[in-house]
């Protein structure tokens, strides 16, 4: 199966409940409101409260921006870019501080899913060890699943593949100060 690519700047932005950001859902599946995975990508404006989501874990990283403080069920965690992202219960109470200006931040919820969110680092070939699959890019590169040949992806853009091939290695088209990119991997749960 060929991958789905999806460009951040080709997905219309939602803005939140809260008025604090907006966000642009690359990627739900299954589609509308049942779904298990869903890959989205937040801009944080202001300081305040994230939407809870009851049997949800989330996946939490800073794409672009200073960095954030995320205070969970009590909690504080500073994230910049470049730090491994941070997953947690999506029913937790969770706010964001902004710290020297809004963030651009990339969120993996998986529900009745396993899953995960990792840096990728330049050339280095990952093995997703899941049913579903995708990497995210702050910068402009090449995507090389298995032998195939290599597909060009912006930056601010997801492959994703519905079929997880066993290997994928992500080449930089420039060096990047801190992340390159981000491996996301999903295998929903039957039933």
């Amino acid at each position: 199966m060929s991958p789905h690519l999806v460009r951040v700047s080709d997905v219309a932005p939602q803005r939140w409940r809260n008025g604090g950001g907006v966000t642009r859902e690359l990627l739900s599946r299954p589609a509308g409101n049942s779904w298990q995975v869903r890959v989205s990508v937040a801009d944080i404006d202001a300081d305040g409260p994230f939407s809870p989501f009851p049997g949800v874990e989330r996946w939490f990283s800073v794409v672009r921006g200073p960095a954030v403080e995320l205070t969970i069920a009590g909690t504080p965690h500073r994230l910049a870019r470049g730090d491994p992202p941070l997953r947690f219960d999506g029913a937790a109470a969770a706010h964001a501080h902004l710290i020297d200006g809004p963030t651009r931040d990339l969120n993996l919820m998986l529900r009745n899913a396993e899953g995960s969110m990792r840096l990728a680092a330049d050339g280095v070939p990952w093995s997703p060890q899941a049913r579903h699959c995708g990497l995210f890019s702050a910068v402009a590169g090449s995507c090389r699943a298995d032998d195939q040949p290599a597909v060009e992806i912006d930056a601010l853009a997801m492959l994703w593949f519905d079929a997880a091939p066993s290997s994928l290695t992500f080449t930089a088209g420039r060096r990047a100060a801190a992340a390159i990119g981000w491996w996301l991997a999903a295998t929903p749960q039957k039933g």
